[in-house]
């Protein structure tokens, strides 16, 4: 979807009464989305999912793009605090329950936005793995909220011919060799032979934090 498409169905969203949000992971390729909606409307939501182990590079970017944009931008968090987000034996859930992790710190609180809006404006991408790939560009999820991905069918070079077109800002640790930027516990840089977001949650067999697998009606 082009600028001119995303705005007329965030339009006809409005005129219809819906509540609409968007949320962001931050990264650079997130930026496109954002500045997108800034032209559209700044006063849609932008929700920070800040799990608490997010890079401070990433905090900082957030701050940067809120402020450039114009942006409406509001953090929430778990409700499972980070001294209680452990295994039978104390560790962590990040290095030995990485789904647990995630569904605290990004399914339940996102399930607690979506009992209060219609809209979730979301900017997966087909090329981004498989599970993305079978995406609609409106898909139904919890609580008759509805998902609207505009960014489904752009591509890298789509997003990065925008970054330059409109001379954004790129997150601070892309220059040092990160693509795919989550928590800092399960992000690694990857090597020349990974895909995007392969070096997420590496080695643990997981490509997904739920967010569009949990939250999505089958």
């Amino acid at each position: 979807m082009d600028f001119d498409e995303i705005k007329s169905h965030v339009i006809k969203y409005q005129e219809e009464g819906k509540k609409l949000f968007t949320t962001s992971s931050f990264q650079t390729h997130s930026i496109v989305l954002l500045h997108l909606l800034s032209r559209i409307d700044k006063s849609i939501p932008v929700y920070c999912l800040n799990t608490g182990f997010l890079f401070p590079e990433t905090m900082a970017y957030k701050d940067q793009l809120a402020e450039e944009f114009g942006l409406n931008m509001i953090e929430i968090k778990p409700d499972v605090p980070k001294s209680l987000q452990k295994d039978s034996e104390g560790k962590l859930l990040f290095a030995s329950d990485p789904d647990r992790c995630c569904y605290y710190n990004k399914v339940q609180p996102m399930d607690r936005l979506l009992s209060d809006y219609d809209i979730w404006i979301n900017g997966i991408r087909r090329d981004q793995n498989a599970n993305r790939a079978k995406m609609k560009v409106e898909e139904k999820s919890k609580f008759d909220s509805v998902r609207f991905h505009p960014m489904l069918e752009w591509t890298n070079k789509m997003i990065f011919d925008y970054i330059r077109e409109y001379q954004l800002p790129k997150h601070p640790l892309e220059s040092q060799g990160y693509s795919s930027i989550g928590c800092e516990p399960c992000t690694r840089k990857p090597s020349l032979e990974m895909m995007e977001r392969e070096a997420r949650w590496y080695g643990m067999n997981k490509t997904e934090c739920g967010l569009h697998t949990e939250l999505v009606s089958k």
